[in-house]
């Protein structure tokens, strides 16, 4: 920067910058200026669409081995509450931002964005064209990155990004996963003023912990759950052992493929107890079934994408993050009498979305399973529901931490499914998404009409 320039930042809550640097594997080069802990990290690259919600981005354990860009343009503007953290501390290696706010204004703000990164160690730029660096990465594919504030030369980081290791075959989930079983049931207090208290517990559930966001363990908390998290290894055996009424398959990083110490478990689970995955957790009980993974383009990150929900033909926008998918045609062959006559597998699984119908495979191991949820960007499958055991699963996060709550029924879909009820995705999602709310409950009063059946059945 000029010498003008830094003159000018002297005089605002900007501190005098410091250059910094971000290299891809491809060659591309983006220069900004440092915004928290100095240090050099290697990662993927990818990108939040959020535009909110940076510390539950920032904080979620999914994110473990990876440098992510946030596409909106100023963060940190609303400060950091730690109770808004989704695990104790960031397990990504970097963030790239295009403005870092340093004097945040909100009630709820115990300090600010860049002081809680520096805290934590955590490496992050400002200054860059975000815009550019997200359209380089749409174009070209996730890849390797090198963030670095102590090394400039741009040869010399290329040379050393090209040998740093792969995301891919990397088992991320055993280092951010609990240590050992612990009861689950803390709810932050400063959510109080807008979250309804919990349900009472009616059901015992393990979570297994691969890497878990806090709001959604929360979420079954909310929803009336006893939860125990146990680590992402723990045999199947000991879980049975403890006679749970449901098992909780989490989110959590990296390649599915290298985490087959879960789904290894999942597999001698399917069928005894009913299970309900999310994210990682779905690619687990996907894994268990047999089918094959594949690694996206540049992954679903944001709290804005559509997904068609093919029971129900509705529409929700979810809350995403997630660099591997399932590939339903993996799952088996369709069977043609549940599947609208239709006899093939599609490609672009948006074609059930336009024909209305929620196709069924014909797995080896478990049965018949139903695609019941769609993405629409990209016709990637986003859910299925087992026809002939107790268990389903979604690639997008319900807990809406950021983002959307549309998806919150799934919470009550999995209270349903303990329950033993064949019915248990039907569920008016318009009226379920603003369970638990104490300002959903004060509309409906208004309204004159009592609350949906969901506040108690599953609240958020």
């Amino acid at each position: 920067m000029s010498e003008i320039a830094n003159k000018l930042l002297e005089g605002t809550s900007k501190p005098t910058p410091a250059p910094a640097a971000l290299v891809l594997e491809d060659g591309a080069v983006f220069r900004g200026t440092a915004c928290a802990a100095p240090g050099e990290v290697y990662g993927e690259i990818c990108f939040n669409t959020s535009l909110e919600g940076y510390l539950e981005v920032i904080t979620d354990p999914s994110y473990a081995g990876q440098i992510c860009a946030l596409t909106y343009p100023q963060i940190g503007n609303y400060g950091v509450n730690p109770e808004d953290a989704q695990a104790d501390q960031p397990a990504l290696r970097g963030l790239v931002v295009r403005d870092m706010c340093a004097a945040p204004s909100n009630w709820r703000s115990a300090m600010s964005l860049p002081d809680y990164l520096r805290e934590h160690g955590v490496v992050a730029v400002e200054g860059v064209d975000t815009r550019a660096l997200v359209r380089h990465v749409r174009d070209h594919g996730a890849q390797r990155a090198v963030l670095s504030t102590v090394d400039l030369d741009e040869a010399s980081l290329l040379a050393k990004v090209r040998a740093s290791e792969s995301i891919v075959g990397q088992n991320l989930a055993a280092t951010v996963s609990c240590a050992g079983a612990h009861p689950f049931s803390s709810l932050p207090k400063s959510h109080a003023f807008a979250v309804a208290a919990p349900a009472s517990k009616r059901r015992r559930v393990v979570a297994y912990d691969c890497g878990a966001k806090r709001s959604i363990l929360q979420n079954l908390v909310r929803s009336g759950c006893d939860v125990v998290a146990v680590p992402w290894d723990t045999p199947a055996e000991d879980v049975l052992a403890t006679n749970p009424d449901g098992v909780f398959l989490s989110n959590g990083p990296g390649d599915p493929e290298a985490v087959e110490g879960t789904y290894s478990q999942v597999e001698k689970l399917l069928g005894k107890v009913p299970v309900f995955g999310i994210c990682l957790g779905h690619q687990m009980i996907a894994k268990a079934a047999g089918a094959g993974i594949e690694k996206l383009k540049f992954g679903h990150r944001g709290g804005n994408h559509p997904v068609m929900n093919l029971l129900t033909g509705r529409v929700e926008i979810t809350a995403q993050n997630h660099g591997f998918g399932l590939l339903f045609p993996s799952l088996g062959p369709l069977v043609s009498e549940l599947s609208g006559g239709f006899k093939g597998h599609e490609d672009d699984l948006r074609f059930w979305a336009r024909a209305g119908i929620a196709p069924v495979a014909d797995n080896e191991r478990f049965g018949r399973i139903r695609l019941t949820h769609v993405n629409l960007n990209d016709g990637t499958a986003e859910g299925v529901a087992f026809l002939d055991i107790p268990a389903f699963s979604v690639q997008y996060h319900p807990e809406a931490s950021p983002g959307p709550t549309d998806a919150h029924y799934l919470f009550t879909a999995f209270g349903r499914l303990m329950d033993g009820r064949e019915d248990y995705l039907d569920i008016d999602i318009a009226a379920d998404r603003l369970a638990g709310w104490t300002f959903g409950e004060q509309a409906a009063t208004v309204a004159g009409a009592a609350p949906h059946a969901s506040a108690t059945e599953g609240g958020r």
